[in-house]
């Protein structure tokens, strides 16, 4: 770990994250006690390569050790207006009416917002502060944006550990999403009131 670097993608080569981004699913799969065979769909194909291309602007932070990735933050600022009720095809529901989507069901939830998407770091890196130094560079980038004002994260079942980082750097539980496979968490930008 001596020769630890972290390098904002500039160049659009998000394929340096594909072996993290797909490490990441199994890691989720491995750590849900809701319905983890869902996770055998997600991919960095499925998941991040096509969030990435599909968001209004994207960041992707890599960690590198002796220039071998070994950890990324990736975010998205994104129009949510015809995703809101969107069910992706790896969701274990079939149905919006009975369960709620990822987003909450405020009166003034904005159609553009920020998202965390994926913070990953291999094993040996996780107590080296390397996950608190991407999560900080990457609200940086979100909360730059002057017409975004609310950020999601959405942790997967399970994964307790990172609902709690989250909560612990001042998100707010939203909802459970699909019926509690995922949580979805939020932060203002401008600590603006709970609009719950």
């Amino acid at each position: 770990m001596e020769n630890l670097t972290i390098e904002v993608v500039k160049d659009g080569n998000i394929e340096q994250c594909r072996e993290l981004c797909n490490e990441l699913m199994a890691f989720q799969k491995s750590m849900a006690v809701m319905a983890p065979e869902s996770f055998d769909t997600m991919t960095f194909d499925t998941r991040m390569k096509k969030s990435y291309e599909n968001a209004l602007a994207s960041q992707v932070i890599v960690v590198k050790d002796n220039g071998t990735p070994v950890g990324y933050v990736f975010s998205t600022i994104d129009n949510i207006e015809h995703s809101k009720n969107m069910i992706p095809a790896w969701a274990p529901v079939e149905d919006l009416t009975t369960t709620k989507g990822f987003y909450p069901d405020w009166a003034d939830l904005p159609n553009k917002v920020g998202l965390l998407n994926n913070l990953y770091l291999r094993d040996e890196y996780r107590a080296s502060g390397l996950g608190s130094k991407l999560f900080e560079r990457a609200m940086e980038w979100l909360e730059s944006f002057d017409d975004v004002d609310v950020i999601f994260v959405f942790v997967s079942n399970g994964n307790d550990a990172a609902l709690k980082f989250y909560l612990s750097r001042g998100f707010t539980y939203s909802h459970e999403v699909f019926d509690g496979f995922i949580t979805a968490v939020y932060k203002f930008k401008n600590a603006e009131p709970n609009p719950r």
